[in-house]
């Protein structure tokens, strides 16, 4: 299994004399996606669930729809740059790598920067409709950042990775991955529904650990989430972007508050619902 976080030495000093301890790092490494064959993106990532993460990239690309697109996707083996994910398309899916919106690159911390155009972003993807989209207590959504927290197990020894949830309407919580990328945690998590067959997602809610971005609302709206939490601040773009495509989008989700920046007629207030127990169904192996 791959290693998550790695141990280094650091000076400590907190006002007396220094000491030299051990500390423990996120692991943050390139990770090579290609379908059939070909290069599709290198992207910087904290090692473990590359499956998913491919899965969910290709998911948020507009490259796949389903998990029956999806013929093969497998793990290969370490090369000198780094790991890699092969995946293996059905025959009527089409792809046009001249065509794709993402360049070769993404750091961890912006996988935006490689877009090429938002226009093209927004053309791949239709507005959500309204007609099963459930609305969700104030009350269970306030309580989802705390089960999420409780989760993070590589963020207790590091302290640096992001986190995305995806809970159901009652606020069950059925994944959590960790990231140094917020984009990738998300990718995570949309990887993991589409490999079980969950989309679309379109009565559950998505959790991010810090600010909500115009690609964190893009990829949710191609897993056909309609509401997004963020327990930091969300873009002016992401506002702009959730309004237009009919999504709910929550800031600043700390104890008993909440910013509800679009689609605030989702969230019904003064309804008091206990909050589920926790519900686990990760993948942590190859699909084929």
């Amino acid at each position: 299994m791959m290693q998550m976080f790695t141990s280094t030495s650091v000076v400590r000093w907190n006002g007396g004399e220094p000491r030299t301890e051990t500390d423990e790092l996120v692991a943050e490494e390139p990770l090579e996606i290609r379908v059939g064959g070909r290069a599709m993106s290198v992207t910087m990532r904290t090692p473990g669930l590359d499956i998913e993460l491919a899965a969910g990239f290709l998911l948020s690309e507009g490259v796949v729809r389903r998990r029956e697109d999806i013929l093969r996707i497998r793990s290969c083996p370490r090369v000198k740059s780094g790991n890699s994910v092969e995946v293996t398309l059905h025959p009527d899916v089409p792809i046009d790598f001249e065509k794709l919106t993402r360049h070769v690159f993404a750091a961890s911390s912006c996988g935006l920067c490689g877009k090429a155009t938002i226009d093209a972003i927004r053309a791949q993807l239709d507005p959500l409709d309204d007609a099963d989209v459930p609305h969700v207590s104030a009350e269970v959504i306030a309580a989802m950042p705390d089960v999420m927290r409780r989760t993070q197990k590589t963020f207790d020894r590091t302290g640096g990775l992001h986190a995305a949830a995806l809970f159901d309407e009652s606020g069950r919580l059925l994944v959590v991955h960790e990231d140094v990328g917020r984009h990738n945690a998300v990718d995570k998590v949309l990887g993991h529904a589409l490999l079980n067959d969950l989309l679309p997602l379109n009565r559950h809610v998505l959790v991010v650990s810090g600010r909500s971005s115009f690609e964190i609302m893009q990829k949710a709206l191609a897993g056909r989430i309609p509401i997004v939490a963020a327990v930091s601040a969300p873009s002016s773009l992401a506002v702009e972007f959730a309004r237009a495509n009919g999504q709910t989008l929550i800031g600043f989700l700390r104890g008993k508050r909440m910013n509800v920046y679009s689609g605030h007629a989702r969230v019904e207030y003064g309804k008091s619902v206990e909050l589920p127990a926790m519900g686990n169904g990760l993948i942590e192996r190859e699909v084929s």
